[in-house]
C-alpha cells in the first residue's frame, strides 16, 4: 500500500521543540519532492516548506524561516520538519506530501500522496 505515515506531533510550550517524520511505505521517496503543509483550525491548508528530492533545494515561508528546518534521509524513505522556537499561531494539523516536482512549489494540488496529519499544538 502506498502512503505516506507520519509521526512526532504533540502538546509543547511557546518555544519548545517538535521534529515531525514523514516516512513513505509502498515507494521509494527518493524520487520525489516533499512539501510540509499546515491547517490551522478553521482556516485552509498552506505549504509552510518545500525539499526538493536531492535536498539539493530548501524553502520556508517566512511565517517559519529561520525557526523550521526541513531534511530528508532517503535510505530511510524519511523526511523531517524540525521546528523550533514554536509559537502558538504554529498550532495546526501539519501534513506532508509527495510530488514529482522538479520545481519548488507549495500548491496543493502538486502533489500525488499525503500523510495522515499530525496535531501541533502550542500553548502554556
Amino acid at each position: 500500500q502506498v502512503q505516506l505515515v507520519q509521526s512526532g506531533g504533540g502538546l509543547v510550550q511557546p518555544g519548545g521543540s517538535l521534529r515531525l517524520s514523514c516516512e513513505a511505505s509502498g515507494f521509494s521517496l527518493g524520487a520525489y519532492a516533499i512539501g510540509w503543509f499546515r491547517q490551522a483550525p478553521g482556516k485552509e491548508r498552506k505549504g509552510i516548506s518545500f525539499i526538493s528530492a536531492s535536498a539539493g533545494s530548501t524553502y520556508y515561508t517566512d511565517s517559519v524561516k529561520g525557526r523550521f528546518t526541513v531534511e530528508r534521509d532517503n535510505a530511510k524513505n524519511t523526511v523531517y520538519l524540525q521546528m523550533n522556537i514554536l509559537k502558538p499561531e504554529d498550532t495546526a494539523v501539519y501534513y506532508c506530501a509527495a510530488g514529482l516536482l522538479t520545481a519548488v512549489t507549495l500548491w496543493i494540488g502538486g502533489y500525488d500522496y499525503w500523510g495522515q496529519g499530525a496535531k501541533v499544538a502550542v500553548s502554556s
